[in-house]
């Protein structure tokens, strides 16, 4: 407690007296100068900003980022086959979420030649299906939506046949009419559903895998998401358009979700990686053709190729992280 008594503490409050009614206009100019220091720095900062991070994360851009890979004669982008070797996975049991159709489906075939394993969990079978795998390899009638459904067939997998050493979700869906507010188009109960599937449905068969006991020791767990979950890249992607709101919400879901898992599920030894398999020509991204071309789009053929290739890469250095199948590089949350 301060003794007003003293010359000292007289002298003290003085000072903190004048400090106290200093004019103002001159503590605003203060407050405005450093305001106005900082926000010039901000945009030096943002004019001279390197979205790859000195070459470690990938363009957003998407046309950008293809012509850069043709002016470098980038393989690795433009030729994945030059340098995908599968052999890790001769042996292995993998179960593919979806790998009935599409992406899923070449998946399975690239699977099947590298000498894996293959079970497929999906909604519904075929006979192309059941002759690639085997139809008691073909878990069908199951919804990733369906908590009960998919415990149960993964509870089957254990029984039947063992451990699993992958998961590839890669189970979705795409909502084909554009979504925006200005024209009243926006469907809630489809942007739910996207959201059920294309993020929680990751969760659920990763959970049940999990749960169940049906992972082998050191379990990569894949989650096939999208660069449309991706924060960042909106400013490019859809500058000053927005849109396809159920897609980039669902697809930003699934990323938090699949960071959450790679942080619980480090100690169990499984790593979780995020992939965006790149611009395939697929059912579900039919909705974009008049621009497969001028962007790189890929037969489902090779994108199987970039995301097994992604995927046997995965480790726990490298768990809970975004990566763009195309290029190798992280994409940015």
């Amino acid at each position: 407690m301060v003794n007003f008594r003293t010359p000292v503490a007289l002298l003290a409050l003085a000072s903190v007296a004048q400090a106290w009614v200093l004019p103002s206009n001159a503590q605003l100019s203060k407050t405005f100068t450093a305001t106005s220091k900082a926000q010039s720095q901000s945009l030096k900062m943002a004019d001279n900003f390197d979205e790859t991070r000195g070459g470690t994360y990938s363009i957003a851009d998407q046309v950008a980022r293809f012509n850069k890979a043709k002016a470098d004669d980038n393989k690795r982008y433009l030729d994945i086959s030059s340098v995908y070797n599968g052999k890790e996975l001769s042996g292995k049991r993998v179960l593919v979420t979806g790998g009935n159709r599409g992406l899923g489906l070449e998946i399975t075939k690239e699977l099947v030649a590298a000498g894996a394993t293959a079970l497929v969990l999906c909604r519904s079978s075929s006979s192309e299906l059941e002759a690639l795998v085997g139809k008691w390899n073909v878990y069908s009638g199951v919804d990733v939506t369906d908590e009960e459904a998919v415990t149960k067939a993964l509870k089957r997998i254990k029984s039947d046949g063992g451990a699993l050493d992958y998961v590839i979700n890669n189970a979705g869906y795409f909502y084909e009419p554009k979504e925006t507010i200005l024209d009243k188009s926006l469907n809630f109960q489809e942007q739910l559903k996207q959201i059920d599937i294309c993020a929680l449905g990751p969760l659920r068969v990763n959970s049940a895998a999990v749960n169940t006991g049906c992972l082998a020791e050191g379990a990569k767990l894949v989650i096939i998401t999208s660069q449309a979950g991706s924060c960042e890249w909106r400013s490019t992607q859809n500058k000053d358009q927005g849109g396809d709101y159920g897609h980039h919400m669902s697809r930003a879901a699934c990323n938090i979700a699949g960071v959450l898992q790679a942080e619980e599920l480090r100690k169990k030894g499984y790593a979780v990686i995020l992939l965006h398999p790149g611009f395939n020509r697929t059912e579900m991204t039919a909705k974009y053709k008049d621009i497969w071309d001028i962007e790189g789009a890929v037969d489902p053929s090779e994108g199987a190729k970039r995301v097994l290739y992604e995927a046997q890469k995965a480790s726990l250095e490298t768990t809970g992280q975004f990566i763009n199948c195309e290029d190798g590089l992280r994409i940015p949350w």
